[in-house]
């Protein structure tokens, strides 16, 4: 169990409500992680310093999305995963959006990640990993 501490704890009802917002900042945010990564090889041979600042540079632009996440790599990366911390009663877990997700359908300890997602109650996908 992690001692993690969060600003904010979502509800369920929280995190499918920031859903559409997310969906439209994700597309945006994973179309520039896309033209950057187009660039790595142009830019990491004049001086690979460059890659970082880039990256910085976008994730700057999205603070809406710093609010949601630790880890913006995951934000930007192909899976498109947001955590929203979220009270499970006898602990903080995170409920786990991936992007194209219509609403939060697992959840996962703070301690583990996309691969140990759990389905919440009704959700009818029976993969999620």
């Amino acid at each position: 169990m992690s001692n993690a501490t969060f600003d904010k704890l979502f509800s369920e009802e929280e995190a499918n409500e920031l859903i559409p917002r997310l969906e439209i900042l994700m597309r945006q945010l994973q179309m520039q992680a896309t033209s950057l990564r187009a660039r790595v090889e142009e830019l990491s041979v004049k001086d690979p310093s460059i890659l970082h600042i880039e990256f910085s540079e976008v994730v700057v632009q999205y603070p809406e999305l710093r609010s949601f996440t630790t880890n913006m790599a995951d934000a930007a990366g192909q899976i498109g995963l947001i955590d929203f911390p979220y009270d499970a009663g006898d602990e903080v877990v995170f409920l786990c959006w991936q992007f194209g997700e219509s609403r939060i359908i697992a959840w996962h300890s703070v301690d583990a990640g996309f691969s140990d997602r759990q389905p919440l109650p009704g959700a009818s996908k029976p993969w999620l990993n």
